[in-house]
């Protein structure tokens, strides 16, 4: 790549859902008041927060709580049922260049079902994502996306109902979330997002309460990054499908870290909230780490980790080091997936 070119920056999550680049809100942190003060056009996708059939109020106050290093939140996801957002807000979506993809969400299998029968024909909707982690009243609360047979079901009813495609949201809080993403793919997802939010709990000493009107809620922000990467790491390493990875971006170096464990593309949600610009900067800082490092397309990164002994890792970024490392323990390293795969 010469200085006057610049890098590529477009990655493809389904056919026909090709991004100009790897970088959108995620759902529930964004809404297209924010195209007011920041140009949402040079995002990659925009994504609503999530709708339901009906509307709902959502959880009691306290709602939101600062935690170290990121957010618990216990909104409850609070939506004006599928026909004022077909209405009312979609067309706002549709105002910008990026593809719209909409979260939708259900208290039962059937509900998704239904949501997606009214947007199956509805214009300016590229993609559905499917926030899987509601709890389903039919089982006693549990969240939905915690059951495999559950999630291939859900995943399964929503494909079979439209024709754009259909990204399956994965929770973090199952014991694997790789029986998840490997359910999403055998109910027909086009791809997967990794993480939703991991439940928490605050608590205010001095009235021996909980910080929260619901008692938990969402873990979000910095602090979830590490887990994040993990899992979106073991989710690229089961499945053939595209890895949206979401959790604790904050800067553009937080996306690429993402990128080289196996996402195709990345959500930024918490950090939005203390800077609203957050999303341009992170595109502007890959671009730029991109020309810097003579990186002429961004896919050359996705799944381009580089995995061994940790002692080869350590040892490497020690410039001292870096040549015993190798004698020691050889270049036997692998990719986690072929680079550029996407």
């Amino acid at each position: 790549m010469t200085r006057s070119e610049q890098p590529r920056l477009a990655v493809t999550i389904a056919p026909g859902l090709e991004l100009a680049n790897p970088v959108m809100p995620a759902s529930g942190c964004f809404g297209p008041e924010l195209g007011a003060i920041v140009d949402l056009d040079h995002l990659g996708a925009l994504v609503t927060k999530t709708i339901f059939l009906n509307p709902r109020s959502g959880n009691p106050a306290h709602r939101v709580t600062e935690t170290h290093g990121g957010m618990l939140n216990s909104v409850g996801i609070p939506s004006r049922g599928v026909g004022a957002f077909v209405d009312e807000l979609l067309p706002r979506y549709a105002a910008y260049r990026p593809p719209t993809i909409v979260s939708i969400g259900g208290l039962s299998i059937e509900e998704y079902f239904d949501v997606a029968d009214r947007l199956a024909d509805v214009p300016h909707v590229a993609a559905l994502e499917l926030n899987i982690s509601c709890p389903n009243l039919e089982a006693g609360g549990l969240e939905i996306g915690a059951n495999p047979h559950h999630v291939e079901r859900v995943v399964r009813g929503v494909v079979d109902r439209v024709q754009v495609p259909v990204i399956s949201k994965l929770t973090p809080n199952v014991t694997s979330i790789t029986d998840i993403a490997r359910a999403s793919e055998a109910g027909g997802a086009a791809a997967v997002t990794a993480i939703n939010a991991i439940v928490g709990m605050a608590v205010d000493l001095r009235g021996r309460r909980t910080q929260l009107g619901n008692n938990t809620g969402g873990l979000t922000g910095p602090a979830t990054k590490a887990l994040a990467l993990r899992m979106v790491w073991q989710v690229a390493r089961a499945i053939s499908l595209p890895v949206i990875g979401v959790g604790g971006i904050c800067t553009a170096e937080d996306a690429l870290e993402f990128l080289v464990v196996g996402a195709t593309a990345v959500q930024v949600g918490t950090a939005t909230f203390t800077r609203p610009d957050t999303m341009l900067r992170i595109i502007s800082g890959l671009r730029a780490w991109l020309a810097r490092e003579g990186v002429a397309d961004v896919r050359e990164l996705i799944g381009s980790l580089q995995t061994g002994p940790a002692g080869h890792g350590l040892a490497a970024a020690h410039g001292r080091h870096a040549t015993l490392a190798v004698n020691d323990y050889g270049a036997g390293t692998q990719n986690t997936r072929r680079s550029g795969r996407r």
